[in-house]
């Protein structure tokens, strides 16, 4: 490869990654966005002595991103991995918003 067809190449793969990055940043703030309503119903559940944990609500939140990755061509697998992880993270503020613990999750 020629070094200017090698410059032109790099130089795409940089504008992709700029793409990607600003994308990153779309996904944070959605997850952001994610935790500050799972603090909201965390405190919601606790006004209503509801228990943090609610398995059957989180499986059913997994088996519908799910569905709907498939439903995308997305690896379904995967995204049900990912979103275990993010329930996870979220109901660690649950758990926060109940004990009081200021994390700070901006507007």
């Amino acid at each position: 490869m020629s070094r200017e067809r090698e410059g032109k190449a790099m130089a795409g793969i940089d504008a992709l990654r700029i793409r990607i990055e600003k994308t990153d940043d779309l996904l944070l703030a959605l997850l952001q966005r994610r935790m500050r309503l799972a603090r909201i119903i965390g405190k919601a559940k606790e006004s209503s002595g509801l228990p943090v944990l609610d398995p059957a609500r989180e499986a059913r939140v997994v088996r519908r991103v799910a569905a709907r990755a498939r439903e995308l061509g997305m690896p379904a697998e995967e995204v049900r991995s990912l979103f275990w992880n993010i329930i996870a993270l979220c109901r660690s503020e649950q758990i926060n918003a109940r004990s009081g613990v200021a994390r700070r999750v901006p507007r």
